[in-house]
């Protein structure tokens, strides 16, 4: 019996919020566009650039996503996709979120360039009217948007979830709060970048590295072993883990299905297992195999 098909816009999943977040913000970009026109509030355009970079960079969320999700696939482990990417595509959560995360932060300085012009020439006339109209439907959209993202990114987790929420929080009024606007636009996305170009760096995270080097600390004294290297890093949600043994040149043969058996062993005292973690097990009697 096959499985019921799985909405577009499924609030449960990442792919489902994502697209929703996609939908919503093309819809309301147009109207702040248009809106901000008529009313000639630079707020409003902004918004609805800024709304317009945000579908664009939705939408390479999404795509990283789907492609972390086939390559985690086990009945696509053959495809040609995984044939030419057999590392995975964690890599490339990070640098949409940097890259996002810094087009959120040139937005927002390029309008504070704007609204301190405007301030300096004196202002700018806005019809009222019109302002009035859709900073109400935009703070209602955006506000309820926003708690419907971050209310179903708690069982889900996502970092790409988490920086889409962050995009609904601009608020709506002109050039003089304008600049409070992009303070704070330019200061939501930092933690996010900076995350970013850690995982793109492969800075070692300290606490996942702690709690590998005491697993492997546990299984050389137990088994013997003269030491252990390990090389960790995080990659978007992705763990990769490399664990080298040292061991003694006179110790007994062992069968490979014990090797096998004690590298499930390692690998259950790491954590549960997920298709988000890289690990790879060695054993060597030569140190020179662990630099």
């Amino acid at each position: 019996m096959s499985a019921p098909p799985t909405s577009t816009f499924d609030s449960t999943t990442e792919q489902g919020v994502l697209r929703l977040s996609i939908a919503a913000s093309f819809g309301v970009a147009a109207i702040a566009v248009a809106f901000g026109l008529f009313a000639n509030s630079s707020l409003i355009i902004f918004d609805g650039i800024y709304g317009l970079i945000d579908v664009v960079m939705t939408w390479l969320s999404l795509l990283v996503v789907r492609l972390i999700s086939m390559s985690t696939n086990v009945d696509a482990l053959q495809s040609r996709l995984n044939q030419r990417f057999t590392m995975g595509f964690w890599h490339l959560e990070p640098i949409v979120l940097g890259v996002s995360g810094t087009l959120m932060i040139g937005a927002a300085l390029y309008a504070a360039v704007n609204a301190v012009d405007a301030l300096m020439s004196g202002g700018r006339e806005i019809a009222l009217g019109p302002a009035i109209v859709f900073a109400v439907i935009s703070i209602i959209i955006e506000s309820g948007l926003a708690l419907f993202v971050r209310r179903a990114n708690r069982s889900i987790g996502s970092e790409f979830i988490a920086l889409d929420a962050k995009a609904w929080l601009v608020p709506y009024i002109d050039p003089a709060i304008l600049l409070v606007v992009c303070l704070f636009v330019v200061v939501a996305p930092l933690g996010t970048v900076r995350q970013a170009l850690s995982d793109i760096l492969l800075i070692t995270p300290v606490d996942l590295q702690a709690h590998v080097d005491e697993v492997a600390r546990g299984i050389v004294a137990k088994h013997g072993f003269i030491e252990h290297r390990s090389y960790v890093a995080k990659v978007g949600r992705g763990d990769q883990i490399e664990l080298f043994f040292v061991v003694p040149a006179n110790d007994p043969p062992r069968q490979l299905l014990e090797w096998d058996q004690l590298r499930d062993e390692i690998g259950e005292a790491l954590g549960e297992e997920s298709t988000d973690r890289w690990l790879t097990i060695m054993f060597t009697t030569d140190r020179e195999w662990t630099i």
